[in-house]
């Protein structure tokens, strides 16, 4: 093989192929071997040979394969999503766009960051994970990516509360109501794990701006649902303070407020 070095400002020194004709079979099996032994860039390199030398063949196709999942195996993200997306385009009809399909949420979905920062790609991430769901029914990818989806839920209500709590201690109630009412009412939101504290924090602002039935109605609907939640015996402490006797009686101690200052 004949390679060249670039010299393009800015870029590493990694030699790379120059072009010449060579058997497909070559190119592709070298690219292969050097994906085995995680050589993640070099295997990019004679994959994408594959795909110059031999476009719209079955060569090419698996070498766009390939170079979805050598992109994604070294963190370029965004190149396995441009690869992914250009699968899709050439081989709409082919088997393998459901990987192509899962790969290209895959790696929205490992980009998400934590909820202190902008959710966008928890947005893209939801979206292309229920296109895999929706499309390939039962199978492993759906599965998979049904998991995923609830995860990004999670994220996306825990960005809903962050805010929420924020506004809450601004001293912005209606502001505040507004975010917790969205995690309880939201379908896909009501199944993760920052529900209870949304129905608490609703208790807790209803209370503070004199709105007892309001806060009652929420505490009843934490009660019914979660009885054994720190977050209930929390409300019900709130309001049986108020004069409100709840019906349901919690199942969970209250924590000490040296729990509530390290959690665990």
């Amino acid at each position: 093989m004949i390679l060249t070095v670039s010299a393009c400002a800015g870029r590493t020194n990694r030699p790379r192929l120059a072009y010449e004709e060579r058997p497909v079979e070559l190119l592709y099996n070298t690219g292969y071997e050097r994906l085995q032994r995680n050589r993640w860039a070099d295997a990019v390199d004679y994959f994408q040979e594959v795909e110059r030398q031999h476009p719209y063949s079955e060569w090419s196709r698996r070498a766009i394969l390939m170079q979805i999942y050598a992109y994604y195996q070294n963190g370029n993200y965004e190149e396995s999503i441009a690869a992914a997306d250009r699968f899709i385009q050439l081989f709409p009809g082919s088997p393998s766009a459901a990987y192509a399909f899962y790969m290209r949420a895959t790696c929205h979905f490992e980009q998400i960051v934590d909820v202190g920062r902008d959710q966008g790609r928890a947005e893209q991430a939801l979206a292309a994970l229920r296109d895999v769901a929706r499309r390939y029914p039962g199978s492993s990818y759906a599965t998979d990516a049904t998991v995923k989806i609830d995860l990004v839920n999670d994220q996306l209500a825990g960005k809903e509360m962050s805010i929420g709590r924020y506004y809450q201690r601004a001293n912005q109630p209606l502001a505040a109501i507004g975010r917790y009412r969205t995690v309880v009412e939201n379908e896909a939101f009501q199944r993760t794990s920052h529900t209870p504290e949304a129905l608490y924090r609703l208790v807790e602002v209803y209370l503070g701006l004199g709105l007892k039935d309001e806060a009652t109605r929420n505490g009843a609907v934490l009660g019914y649902n979660y009885p054994g939640s720190v977050w209930y015996s929390e409300a019900y402490a709130l309001l049986t303070e108020e004069g409100v006797r709840p019906e349901t009686q919690p199942t969970a101690q209250r924590e000490s407020w040296l729990q509530r200052i390290i959690p665990g």
